[in-house]
């Protein structure tokens, strides 16, 4: 339960700080602008009648009268619960009869700050502009509106979100390169090489290559980006044997997506199948095996590294998601026949272990990689600034690229909610995993938030050129009609988010 509370509390956090930042962008250039914002908010009110009152279409359903009027007591549930809290405690002084969230603008008043009830998103409130709020256009346009702006200057109001989120990534990542620091595996010093699956060792990777270049460029440190760049090139060098070849890459071949979900890894560095540490209890203490041992043989395979384990692992999981797998199947795949050589011992032991519930042996690896020669590299305020633009854009440009797959049936599965994005967070505090997450998250609130979808900033965006192309604004009754399309299209968005997270959990 606390690794919950960790994860949705820092979720919670990043999210508020991004939301504020992104409509402090609007407010920001409105005010520039001398345009009036009415509201200022943190999360939504979206739906609020919906909600929270004995609106019409309930009515319907139970025959009752319908309601003209709107301000009354009693009509808003969430007004007549508070108001019913402040007579019980004695508050009377406190009592409102006013619908809550619903308040018109006040120009002696300023602007009205808040949290709305639903922790989705925020927004601005600009006199003069059809949106989410809904807010209807009367009389002559005022100097003081939105939509009495030149079109340049109602554009930078609407690209002032996405242009704070930017600049709020490429702030973070410049202040970690500058207090952090990088931590770098060079490809080169991944003496082992790496382990190949089958689809890659049908594109010419042997096991123990180390790829190096990619289309001519030097590849970088060992990392996500490695995979990305193997991937998407027509030739790759890599070191065989003290040697360089170099791989023709044919036309044919697997997207990133589908490479990032094989099983066993497309590559993976080679680790010897060494054991760290044991659990307590677990399968591989009640066999006698001890911190330190090496695992040498599994059911009569040899067993050298951890990639030789996993292969024979994912096979005997390959046979469980089968259909018609039996119960008597299930016990029998957690059966090992297992050799191996505990530490100062002076010849193997074998032993037959019983893997746990969820398939596990109950031990820690040894992972190869920390035992190789990483370099740090520090930054100064000078150098900080091109490394952390660098480490921005490279960001950008990839989630950019890879919006391509949402539309393929693979990418859309992978649409995740506020689930998904909380679980992407550390179960334990960790200030430089939570900026990282923070930093990349305002990426991608830029990036979907561009998006020419009506409703968000892209679709008002793309009305603005419009208006710049032809000299003319569309109509109120168009631009209500594209809110309402919009708002759909995100709904529909929502729904996917949502049920593939329900599908990952009851899964």
């Amino acid at each position: 339960m606390n690794t919950i509370l960790i994860k949705a509390f820092q979720l919670l956090l990043c999210l508020s700080l991004l939301v504020v930042l992104h409509e402090g962008g609007h407010f920001g250039f409105a005010k520039l602008f001398k345009t009036r914002v009415t509201r200022f908010y943190l999360f939504s009110n979206w739906g609020f009648h919906l909600f929270s009152s004995y609106d019409n279409w309930f009515r319907r359903l139970l025959g009752k009268p319908l309601v003209t009027k709107r301000g009354k007591e009693g009509k808003n549930l969430f007004a007549w619960l508070r108001n019913t809290y402040y007579r019980l405690t004695g508050q009377a002084d406190k009592v409102q009869t006013e619908d809550l969230g619903n308040k018109e603008y006040d120009p002696e008043a300023g602007t009205e700050y808040g949290i709305g009830w639903l922790p989705i998103g925020g927004y601005v409130a600009i006199a003069g502009m059809i949106d989410e709020t809904n807010q209807k256009l009367e009389g002559e346009a005022q100097p003081w509106e939105f939509r009495s702006k030149t079109v340049w200057q109602r554009f930078l109001i609407m690209v002032g979100g996405v242009l704070m989120n930017l600049i709020t990534a490429f702030v973070i990542y410049c202040g970690i390169m500058f207090f952090v620091g990088e931590d770098r595996l060079p490809m080169q010093n991944i003496k082992r090489g790496f382990a190949f699956n089958p689809e890659a060792e049908a594109l010419g990777f042997r096991d123990g290559d180390i790829p190096i270049r990619a289309d001519g460029e030097a590849l970088g440190a060992w990392g996500g980006q490695i995979l990305r760049d193997v991937t998407d090139a027509q030739t790759v060098t890599v070191l065989r044997e003290g040697k360089e070849v170099t791989l023709v890459m044919p036309q044919e071949r697997p997207d990133l997506l589908h490479v990032m979900k094989m099983q066993p890894a497309f590559m993976a560095p080679i680790s010897v199948a060494l054991i760290d540490s044991v659990l307590a209890d677990g399968p591989a203490a009640r066999v006698g095996i001890k911190a330190g041992a090496r695992l040498l043989a599994v059911d009569g395979t040899p067993v050298q590294y951890w990639n030789d384990y996993d292969s024979l692992y994912l096979r005997r999981q390959d046979v469980l998601s089968m259909k018609g797998c039996t119960h008597a199947d299930s016990v029998r795949l957690r059966q090992m026949q297992l050799v191996f050589l505990n530490p100062e011992a002076a010849a193997p032991d074998t032993a037959s272990l019983r893997l746990d519930d969820s398939y596990m042996m109950g031990v820690i690896r040894h992972t190869d990689l920390l035992d190789y020669e990483i370099e740090h590299i520090d930054y100064t305020w000078l150098t900080c600034v091109p490394a952390g633009l660098k480490l921005g854009w490279n960001t950008l440009t990839n989630y950019v690229g890879d919006m391509k797959y949402v539309a393929t049936k693979e990418g859309a599965q992978e649409v995740g909610s506020f689930i998904a994005i909380g679980n992407l967070f550390p179960g334990t505090w960790d200030w430089l995993r939570f900026w990282m997450m923070t930093a990349m998250l305002s990426i991608v609130l830029a990036v979907m938030n561009i998006l020419p979808i009506p409703g968000l900033d892209g679709g008002h965006v793309v009305i603005l050129l419009y208006e710049a192309v032809t000299g003319h604004q569309p109509s109120e009754r168009v631009m209500v009609w594209l809110e309402y399309i919009g708002m759909g299209c995100l709904l529909a968005l929502m729904l996917l988010a949502f049920g593939n997270d329900f599908r990952r959990f009851i899964l």
